[in-house]
């Protein structure tokens, strides 16, 4: 009977193969990757205006920062205008 193996097991052992991870820190790795590109576009904008006003930048910097990382993500979202993304922060 064959094994049924998750579909990220291949890539964790390619990270085991190719780096100095250990199968349980590669694992760890695949799944934090997992899930940071699990996050929706709306997670997204509220955790990165937090981090970047911890930071100490400006609503108007933060807004125009996160407008030009959101087309970069692995499935961009659709353009949100610097009023969307206020609106997700504030509602």
């Amino acid at each position: 009977m064959l094994e049924r193996r998750p579909s990220h097991d291949d890539l964790i052992d390619h990270l085991v193969r190719s780096t100095a991870l250990q199968r349980g820190e590669a694992a760890r790795v695949v799944l934090d990757v997992l899930a940071y590109f699990d996050e929706t576009t709306e997670e997204f904008v509220r955790r990165r205006h937090r981090e970047l006003q911890a930071g100490g930048a400006v609503n108007a910097e933060i807004f125009e920062r996160i407008a030009a990382e959101l087309p970069h993500r692995a499935v961009a979202p659709q353009e949100l205008s610097l009023r969307q993304l206020r609106r997700i922060v504030y509602g």
